[in-house]
Formats: structure tokens, C-alpha cells, sequence
């Protein structure tokens, strides 16, 4: 009979382990320091930036004038530069069409906004994928030689397209055409990069790893592309299958169930890269303490020589909608984070809320 029990507890033992080994990634960290936490928003602000009706500027494609805020301000980047930081905002105009605009501020929560967007659909060579649904969701880094490098998603009102363009000064830019340019990727629906950079002083530069630069993209799964010189991309596939390779996916049971997508840049710490990401409540099998479809952000830290490589993720979001201006919009639910600067000692977290307005909040 003890022979038998022991037999049964060994058989338990290895299912247990066998169990184990399936899953996506075992963590290799003991706890959850590497992440950035402790944002608090800023409520006696928030939100720091709405739409306005008094913005308006001419488009060269409908030869038009357009209140081109009117609508929504949402998802916004930011940079330091020159002691400031430059806020480069989402916005929508009646019909729906995303230019992007630029706010500066001294301190990082006041900010002035410029009159005119600065990035925008155009009689170009992009115009075929940009218009008529235009310009959406930057996100911008700086490169070591002082060239800003802003990845964006183009919309023509069907397909989504990652897309990149490189400005001096923040306001002039020159478009690189698409990210995943190759025939067979170019009609894929694509968004959402953030390049692996590191903290230079109080800028965030584009950095290297293994003679690459590395960016994370996507907006349900993750993808990894590679570049030499962060204009030109190569997506990250399998040798064998020849698709592209995933390194982060959706949760089951958890607030990220729906969806993941990248949040600001992703940071190399010297514990690994650490992604904040933006997850989606699915409509069932999902946290059932949130709505369906809630926007919330997290955390996941990836090896510092392999970027493909996951070895910790947080089990829980780290900000999430729970005040009215986040909880009702365009978009219910929403907290959708996309920029981050470390500007006078002190990160600064900035979200579009409910689709609709822009907030901050500060690592304390």
C-alpha cells in the first residue's frame, strides 16, 4: 500500500512538471522589480489636454479648411528637448481623419498647444495609405547622432500600416514609407512600434543590442523587426515556416485577453528590456472584474542580448480606467499609454482616455 502511495505522488510529480514545461515562458525573475510603478495620476490636471474647436488648418488634399482637433486629442508620444517636453498628440476632425498635433510644456504638465498639426496626410507618395483616414499613434525616440525617429500607423479607412518618418526638429519631417515594405507584408495590417532605446541623461536614445536596433510591434500579437540604421526594418521570422515570429501574446483569465500592444518605447534596464504594453479585455474567458473590452496597461521584461526572448511579465495592469473621463468617450474604458519621458528627476507617464482626451501621470 505505501509503495502504491508513493508511486501515485511520483506520477503526480512529473504530470506536474510535464504541465510546467508547456508553458509560454518560465519567469526568471524572483519578483516584479524591474517594472515601473507607482504612477499616480495627476487628477488635479487631468485631463491635461481636450479638444478644441478653434484649431484649424488648411488641407492640401480636400484644399479645405478643417477644425482638425475638433473632435478627439488621443494617444500622444513625447520628448525632451531643449528643457521642454514636446507632447506630438493624435487628433480627429469631424469625419474622423488623425493628423498629429504638438504641445510643449515646462514642467511636464501645462502644456501650449502649436496651431497648426505638424504631421499630416498629404499629396505625397503616402497618400494612398494615409488618407482618408490619416495619421495615428506616434511614438518617437531619438536616435544618437540627434535625429528623431517617430513611427506611426497609417490609416486609409481600411488597412492599418506601420509607417516611419525622421525629423531634426519636431516639427519638419520627411517620410520613410512603410515599415514591413516587403511585397508580401506590405498589405498586412500593422502598427504600433516601439524601438528598444536607453536612458542618455534625461533623453531617450535609440541603443544597439548585438549590432541591431529592435523594435516591438503590433496590436494583437507582438512582433519583433530589426534595423541597422532605424530607418530600414527587417521583420523577425522563422527560418523554417518562413512567418513572422510572436514574443508576446494574449492572456486567457486575464485583462489582457483581447489584445497586446506596445505602449511608449521599450527601455533597457540591466535587467532586461522592460515593454510597457497597452492589453484589451476580452468580450468572455477574460478578468471578469473589468468591462469587456477595457484598455489597461502592463508590464513584460525581455532578455537584454535576446529580445525575443520573454522572462518576466507582470499578472496584473498597472493602470486602468477609473475615472469618468477614462470610463466614457469615443471609446469607453480607456487607458491607453504611449509616451513616457524622464524629464527634471521624474518619469512622466502620458495616456489617451476614452479615446477621447489626454492625461498624466508621475512615478512618485
Amino acid at each position: 500500500m505505501n509503495i502504491m502511495k508513493q508511486t501515485i505522488t511520483l506520477l503526480f510529480l512529473f504530470t506536474l512538471i510535464g504541465c510546467g514545461s508547456n508553458s509560454t515562458y518560465k519567469s526568471e525573475t524572483k519578483s516584479k522589480d524591474w517594472a515601473m510603478l507607482n504612477f499616480v495620476k495627476v487628477d488635479s490636471l487631468n485631463p491635461i489636454l481636450e479638444p478644441q474647436l478653434n484649431q484649424v488648418f488648411q488641407s492640401p488634399i480636400s484644399n479645405k479648411q478643417v477644425h482638425w482637433e475638433e473632435r478627439n486629442v488621443l494617444n500622444p508620444s513625447a520628448i525632451v528637448k531643449d528643457g521642454k517636453v514636446y507632447l506630438i498628440y493624435r487628433a480627429q476632425d469631424k469625419d474622423m481623419t488623425s493628423r498629429l498635433g504638438l504641445a510643449i510644456s515646462e514642467d511636464g504638465l501645462h502644456f501650449k498647444k502649436q496651431p497648426a498639426p505638424i504631421f499630416y496626410p498629404d499629396n505625397d507618395t503616402m497618400k494612398q495609405y494615409e488618407w482618408k483616414g490619416g495619421v495615428e499613434d506616434p511614438r518617437i525616440i531619438e536616435s544618437e547622432n540627434g535625429t528623431y525617429i517617430m513611427t506611426y500607423t497609417s490609416y486609409d479607412g481600411k488597412t492599418a500600416r506601420l509607417c516611419l518618418a525622421s525629423s531634426k526638429d519636431l516639427k519638419t519631417w520627411t517620410k520613410h514609407g512603410l515599415v514591413l515594405n516587403e511585397e508580401k507584408h506590405k498589405d498586412l495590417w500593422s502598427k504600433s512600434g516601439a524601438i528598444v532605446c536607453k536612458l542618455d541623461g534625461d533623453k531617450i536614445k535609440a541603443t544597439k543590442i548585438k549590432g541591431k536596433y529592435w523594435m516591438y510591434f503590433g496590436d494583437t500579437d507582438l512582433y519583433l523587426a530589426t534595423s541597422e540604421d532605424l530607418i530600414h526594418w527587417k521583420v523577425a521570422e522563422n527560418e523554417e515556416s518562413k512567418k513572422m515570429i510572436t514574443v508576446l501574446h494574449p492572456r486567457m483569465g486575464y485583462f489582457d485577453s483581447r489584445l497586446v500592444e506596445p505602449g511608449p518605447f521599450a527601455l533597457l534596464q540591466k535587467e532586461g528590456i522592460v515593454l510597457i504594453y497597452n492589453g484589451s479585455n476580452a468580450a468572455n474567458y477574460n478578468d471578469s472584474s473589468l468591462p469587456k473590452f477595457t484598455y489597461a496597461a502592463s508590464q513584460a521584461l525581455f532578455d537584454k542580448e535576446k529580445p525575443y526572448k520573454l522572462i518576466d511579465r507582470m499578472e496584473d495592469y498597472f493602470i486602468h480606467p477609473d475615472k469618468p473621463y477614462e470610463k466614457t468617450g469615443e471609446v469607453n474604458e480607456v487607458c491607453f499609454v504611449e509616451g513616457l519621458v524622464y524629464f527634471k528627476k521624474q518619469w512622466f507617464l502620458y495616456y489617451g482616455t476614452a479615446d477621447s482626451k489626454i492625461a498624466v501621470a508621475v512615478k512618485k
